[in-house]
């Protein structure tokens, strides 16, 4: 945490929507605070720090979020419909379930956290990078991923329909079990992807793409045909 505010850092407190009204006005720390449940909608919060927080099931839509850094916190089922992340930083944290509806997440990073089953429905912002990153049954439906590296991250079951992922390179990624009907791959290089339970008629959507001779086999294999 920045050593420029830790003289007004709020520490080891459970905090209610009046608490965070009175810290209002400029940018604070909260670290190792209780917010579950917490209504913060429509609050301005935009360059708060969050360190090690509970915001499980909290109330965060339409607010002002932009610059916001999070890290290590726990925030299962919170709601962030319609907030703006722009620029926010999220790193080792739990959103399992979040929901981010419509909201903005230009230029926001999200790196070594678990995303599972997370509404990225309608979101804003061409640029949103994810690393090492879990977004398992996540809704990303029409998401552009195009001319990025993905760097481990998981998209089991995840809905991937009609998203962009033309020239897009995979590395230590997983599809397993995706739908992504529509989904678009000219370009991508598939190698370091996991296709488990993708079907030989499924393979067309990856025309114009690379995939691996072990991945080849495993398609083919379907087929009776043996690759050497």
């Amino acid at each position: 945490m920045d050593d420029l505010f830790a003289d007004r850092a709020v520490r080891n407190q459970t905090l209610a929507r009046a608490d965070i009204e009175r810290l209002a006005g400029r940018p604070q720390i909260l670290i190792d605070c209780d917010l579950e449940e917490a209504d913060l909608s429509g609050l301005d919060l935009a360059g708060w720090r969050f360190e090690r927080c509970n915001v499980r099931r909290a109330d965060l839509s339409r607010a002002r979020l932009e610059d916001t850094a999070w890290q290590s916190c726990r925030g299962a089922f919170a709601n962030f419909t319609g907030s703006d992340l722009g620029a926010a930083t999220v790193v080792a944290s739990d959103f399992n379930n979040v929901s981010f509806k419509r909201a903005n997440l230009q230029a926001a990073t999200f790196d070594q956290c678990k995303l599972t089953g997370a509404d990225l429905f309608e979101v804003k912002g061409l640029e949103i990078h994810f690393a090492e990153t879990l977004l398992v049954n996540a809704k990303l439906a029409g998401r552009s991923f195009r001319k990025v590296t993905l760097n481990r991250i998981d998209f089991s079951q995840a809905d991937l329909r009609k998203c962009d992922f033309r020239q897009t390179t995979f590395v230590e990624c997983s599809l397993r079990e995706a739908n992504m009907d529509g989904a678009r791959f000219d370009g991508a290089d598939l190698r370091g992807a996991d296709l488990g339970g993708l079907q030989l008629f499924d393979a067309t959507m990856f025309r114009g793409a690379t995939i691996s001779r072990d991945q080849a086999a495993q398609l083919l294999g379907q087929l009776g045909l043996n690759v050497r």
